[in-house]
């Protein structure tokens, strides 16, 4: 008779334990999670593996059965700076997560498995479901259909199943590690530096093109002639010109800005008109604000805790930045009539340093129904930074988790939002 499966050692377990906790805990305490659907879904599955793990009896076999070295391999990809716009977990049959990846819409198959345990021909080994994603990718809706099919296995992978990606699909081996490597320039010298996750180290990634050309480079948008000639110097200075002062016409990286994201630059509220607003009768505040006065004075106070420069900066930083035709024209409406005289000086300036691209939404945000929460106006804006393969800049949130909610990845960046307040 053969002897019953020895359990888990001790060691084996709290190990495990203390690593699932550990994940939990960081997850937990990510500020991304309120906004990353990914995340969300990733905690509760941790969670449950923690319940599983110290439960009376997890294991009745040795080695320890554990979905621990799956889930932190998601959570490492997942936190990856190439990696954005996470859709929710499995969202298809053998689809690990859709995102943008490195700019373009990739749908992602990930192994935590040990390399020895994969293989390649069998009905169970990873072929058919390589195959499998690529027939779905070529045949979805252009508004989820990924240019790229990413392929990741964090703790290696073995040579048999390389030279059946690389042979029958056309994968391209490529470097996670790539965005990890960061220099510095002090009085004429380079530092470079590199700062991955340790156990990121083990992982390699494939790509495999699902359109044909979804690796082509598209020129950014020629520089303009700029010249601030400024009526009044103040207009400059303080944090409204620092933030100008970051952008780069020369930049190769873009950033798409939305209308809230260019009234939020200028808005009184952003540009010092804090203590104006706040020191003022709130009879004659409430007069003049009417039923907006509650959301003008969370904004204020918003601008006390968190200086919108701040997060703005960080935006445009080194970058860009273009508007569409659609948003040139509304912002200017809006400013002319609901700006004060500041505001409208910042506006002008503004739009000198930023680059009008023609309305140009990408296919496959026109593929979207147009609805209530999907406006055509919106459409238009996004689908122009998606074209451009831009992330907007925005505070449209509704907007953003309605197209999330399509199972479309979309760069964007999100701001709070500023009113123009008449100063």
């Amino acid at each position: 008779m053969a002897e019953p499966p020895a359990s888990a050692c001790p060691a084996e377990l709290d190990l495990a334990r203390a690593r699932c906790r550990a994940l939990h805990d960081r997850l937990a305490a990510s500020p991304a999670l309120p906004r990353h659907p990914a995340l969300r879904s990733l905690l509760r599955l941790v969670a449950a593996e923690l319940r599983f793990l110290t439960s009376p009896d997890p294991a009745t076999a040795r080695p320890l059965s554990s979905n621990l070295p799956h889930l932190g391999a998601l959570h490492r990809l997942l936190t990856h700076p190439a990696v954005r716009s996470p859709s929710r977990l499995t969202p298809l049959p053998g689809v690990d997560f859709a995102c943008a990846f490195r700019s373009r819409p990739a749908w992602v198959l990930l192994s935590g498995r040990n390399p020895s345990g994969l293989r390649w021909a069998p009905r169970q080994g990873l072929r058919p479901r390589v195959a499998a994603v690529l027939d779905s990718a070529r045949s979805a809706p252009p508004a989820t259909r990924p240019e790229k099919l990413l392929l990741a296995f964090a703790r290696g992978v073995g040579a048999d199943i390389v030279r059946g990606l690389t042979d029958e699909f056309g994968a391209l081996e490529i470097d996670l590690l790539a965005e990890f490597v960061g220099d510095t320039e002090e009085d004429g010298w380079v530092s470079v530096s590199f700062h991955p996750d340790e156990e990121m180290r083990s992982f390699r990634a494939f790509e495999i093109d699902i359109v044909d050309g979804g690796g082509e480079a598209l020129s950014p948008p020629p520089p303009q002639d700029v010249n601030l000639d400024v009526g009044s110097e103040d207009t400059l200075e303080g944090c409204f010109g620092d933030f100008l002062g970051k952008m780069r016409m020369d930049s190769m990286e873009l950033v798409n800005l939305d209308t809230t994201a260019l009234v939020a630059i200028v808005s009184g509220i952003s540009n010092g008109g804090v203590g104006k607003l706040m020191s003022a009768p709130e009879a004659e505040t409430r007069g003049r604000f009417k039923c907006n006065y509650k959301f003008v004075m969370d904004q204020a106070q918003s601008e006390l805790q968190y200086p919108i420069f701040v997060e703005l900066g960080k935006a445009v930083d080194g970058k860009k930045c273009i508007i569409c035709e659609t948003v040139s024209s509304e912002f200017t409406e809006i400013a002319s009539m609901c700006g004060g005289p500041e505001e409208k000086a910042r506006a002008s300036q503004l739009l000198k340093k930023l680059i009008i691209v023609s309305d140009s939404p990408s296919p496959r945000m026109m593929d979207l129904p147009t609805t209530r929460k999907l406006a055509m106006k919106n459409k238009v804006v996004f689908g122009t930074g998606d074209h451009w393969r831009a992330p907007t800049l925005t505070a449209n949130m509704g907007f953003v988790r309605a197209v999330s909610q399509s199972g479309m990845p979309l760069l964007t960046i999100e701001h709070k939002p500023r009113a123009l307040i008449g100063l």
